[in-house]
């Protein structure tokens, strides 16, 4: 179904050069903040990862999620995870390295990255709302083997304000098939982390390079100021009706 909503164009600050944004097509997309990666006894720990690198990036999205709520703005949340019956985790995938747990191994929070276990569900501080879409995964990208393709069409969805972790796994592979898509990129870098620093940093200059590659970098402060400029003007065009 096309969109319907009324067309509001918002500027953000961002590299390597600001972008005029219409949010009545834009999705925020919140990537994988999930408990197995985000709290300790997880399979981010498991894998000899700092899990606390990663909760620098709750705030600035929880900032951007109750704005993009109060707009009326399509969120669509991801999960990293498999079936019961790891049918959907290539070997490859699960024997890679030498964890203390892999996937599908029981631990603190159940089954490690499998669907419907307690670590695979998003953290309570961003909990999805009812009305709010889903996306599990199986992959590091949003698109592969999944339904957004076609969610993001029907709701006429052309740009997309990205965050979640990690931002040199899940974040880029998500920003690299959407650019192939044609969809329009904004990424928070405080809104994305990593359990690498130098990898963040590194992660968000292969997006804006080369003019924008793949996309565009911004913050939550930008993306907060874009909307609370519409926002403003939206109310003050209704007031003077």
């Amino acid at each position: 179904m096309a969109n319907s909503r009324k067309s509001l164009v918002g500027t953000v600050a961002a590299e390597p050069e600001p972008i005029d944004l219409d949010w009545s097509s834009t999705a925020l997309v919140i990537i994988d903040m999930q408990r197995d990666f985000m709290e300790p006894g997880g399979f981010g720990e498991t894998l000899g990862n700092d899990v606390s690198r990663l909760a620098r990036a709750v705030k600035p999205i929880a900032a951007v999620l109750s704005a993009a709520r109060a707009m009326g703005m399509l969120v669509v949340h991801t999960r990293e995870g498999h079936l019961p019956d790891l049918s959907d985790a290539p070997p490859a995938k699960v024997e890679r390295g030498a964890p203390s747990l892999r996937i599908g191994d029981p631990g603190p929070m159940g089954r490690i990255l499998i669907r419907g276990e307690a670590g695979h569900d998003i953290i309570p501080a961003l909990y999805p709302l009812d009305s709010e879409i889903v996306i599990d995964k199986p992959g590091k990208g949003a698109f592969y083997a999944t339904e957004l393709s076609d969610v993001l069409q029907k709701y006429g969805i052309e740009n997309l304000l990205v965050c979640g972790v990690t931002t040199e796994v899940c974040v880029n592979t998500t920003v690299r098939e959407a650019n192939d898509r044609g969809y329009r990129c904004v990424v928070l870098s405080d809104g994305c982390a990593s359990y690498f620093p130098e990898f963040h940093e590194m992660g968000l200059k292969m997006i804006k390079a080369q003019g924008g590659i793949f996309g565009w970098v911004s913050d939550s402060a930008a993306v907060l100021k874009a909307m609370a400029s519409e926002t403003s003007h939206t109310l003050a065009a209704g007031a003077s009706r």
